[in-house]
């Protein structure tokens, strides 16, 4: 009888130990860390990486290729500009938000830290607070 209750136990807790075991898993991170915020990149390396893009941009540049260029955005808005004359066709305006310059010590990226990249159908049409003023 006691044999039997032993049995049972040692059962128990090796299944117990072998369901945590497998249970337990790894984290695997897949990809090349080209695009979005990497962890092991520091904010400052952010920053100057952006800014070093921005010099690369040019006007009228494709959407595809800003978006190549810069990577993934730590903001974006877009919307549907109705055209004021009549004949003329909408414009789609899409905003990407990159950060550029560290403003609060507080661990996140907000707005005011952002350069802003204006594009309209599919076009670069200009960056920084005075093109996006004028949309």
């Amino acid at each position: 009888m006691i044999n039997h209750k032993l049995n049972n136990k040692l059962i128990a807790i090796t299944f117990l130990g072998l369901a945590s075991l497998g249970l337990s898993g790894c984290v695997v991170n897949v990809g090349d860390g080209e695009s979005g915020w990497d962890s092991s990149e520091s904010w400052e390396k952010v920053q100057d990486k952006n800014r070093t893009n921005l010099t690369k941009l040019s006007l009228g540049m494709p959407k595809d290729q800003v978006m190549i260029l810069m990577g993934t955005a730590d903001f974006s808005e877009a919307y549907i500009q109705q055209s004021a004359q009549q004949g003329e066709s909408n414009k789609e305006v899409l905003v990407l938000f990159y950060r550029t310059q560290r403003n609060n010590g507080d661990g996140k990226t907000t707005k005011d830290e952002c350069t802003p990249i204006v594009l309209s159908n599919n076009a670069l049409e200009g960056w920084g607070e005075t093109a996006y003023s004028k949309i």
